[in-house]
């Protein structure tokens, strides 16, 4: 998939930051994925605001991108509806990066992991960057089940009709 077509709608922060984290990106060992909103602008989804970029790696990953972003990692409390091994923010890019790695959300009283089973490949710019395929992110939006994620199950919902 390529954004060739719809690239120059995503705000230049995002595209920005996009860019910074595939570069950043290049030499991680496991999988990773960008997820959250800033995967859905770029599923093609650009009426939306994107406050942050979310990513999803291996704990070793995720310490090695937030290091090669300038960013920290973050004490996770492990309290609400996510727990991360491994947490951390790089603010100091153009938009907020969040680096996540072994995330397990709330299921009543159990902790279920956060996982893909798919994995694309997007560029901007010949930079490559991976997202889940929009199944996979609608499944872990009804997972999260809150009302926002539901109505990003909507919006998602839409691409694949």
């Amino acid at each position: 998939m390529s954004l060739d077509d719809f690239q120059s709608d995503l705000p230049q922060d995002l595209q920005d930051g996009l860019i910074a984290v595939g570069e950043a990106a290049r030499d991680l060992r496991e999988p990773w994925w960008i997820f959250g909103g800033a995967a859905m602008a770029l599923y093609g989804l650009t009426d939306l605001h994107v406050p942050d970029i979310d990513v999803l790696c291996a704990p070793r990953d995720a310490r090695a991108l937030l290091a090669a972003l300038d960013g920290q990692v973050v004490a996770d409390p492990g309290e609400g509806l996510f727990r991360s091994a491994v947490f951390g923010r790089a603010p100091d890019q153009p938009i907020l990066v969040e680096v996540m790695a072994d995330l397990e959300t709330r299921d009543g009283a159990e902790w279920r992991p956060v996982a893909f089973t798919s994995r694309r490949p997007v560029f901007i710019d010949d930079v490559p960057l991976f997202v889940p395929d929009i199944r996979d992110h609608i499944a872990l939006y009804r997972l999260f089940g809150r009302p926002k994620d539901l109505a990003r199950v909507e919006q998602l919902e839409r691409l694949i009709a």
